[in-house]
């Protein structure tokens, strides 16, 4: 059963984000911010947690997962002080930033990137 949550919540949140694109003017880095900020607000109203315990890599590998993340990371940080809220988001997320970074500047040497005109 767990494949299948996996693959259901994994899978909605590919559909919701389709059709955000294919009905809506908005850009897909818009939809990717719009992605962000709803696992923050989710993670911060205490609702995103229960799909990460049932769904697991179906609900932290998506862009919410990322909000939920950053959220989970600052809210740890912030029983250490103000400066643990600051940097906990930053500390949860650094390994996914870093994996980011590198493979897409990888892709960037083995392919020739050009600037849309």
């Amino acid at each position: 059963m767990d494949y299948l949550y996996t693959f259901l919540l994994g899978g909605g949140i590919c559909v919701i984000g389709q059709i955000l694109m294919d009905t809506t003017k908005l850009t897909a880095p818009r939809i990717l911010v719009i992605f962000v900020v709803s696992g923050v607000v989710l993670q911060a109203l205490n609702l995103y947690e229960p799909l990460v315990k049932l769904c697991h890599q179906g609900a932290t590998t998506p862009l919410p997962g990322f909000g939920y993340a950053l959220a989970k990371g600052a809210i740890d940080g912030a029983q250490k002080g103000f400066l643990g809220a600051v940097t906990g988001g930053i500390k949860a997320t650094a390994a996914g930033v870093g994996v980011a970074i590198s493979f897409g500047y990888l892709v960037a040497l083995i392919f020739n990137p050009k600037s849309p005109k």
